[in-house]
């Protein structure tokens, strides 16, 4: 289950603000939270680092917040 329109409404943002932040329009953001298309591999890491989360978190694949150690 994404969790992208979760944590998306959890920080009172709007689908037109987010689809902004990934350079896409609304209507395509709002197919990625009603998983109509997939979401691409940058988007998905871009929410990631604007929500200092991790993708697995977004993809619904944990229920850990928390970002995992950057590899240096």
């Amino acid at each position: 289950m994404l969790k992208i329109r979760e944590i998306r409404e959890d920080r009172d943002l709007t689908q037109k603000e987010i689809a902004k932040l990934l350079n896409c329009t609304q209507q395509t953001y709002a197919r990625y939270e009603s998983k109509e298309i997939t979401i691409d591999i940058y988007s998905l890491i871009k929410l990631a680092e604007y929500y200092k989360t991790s993708t697995d978190y977004l993809l619904g694949l944990t229920e850990i917040k928390k970002p995992y150690p950057r590899i240096k």
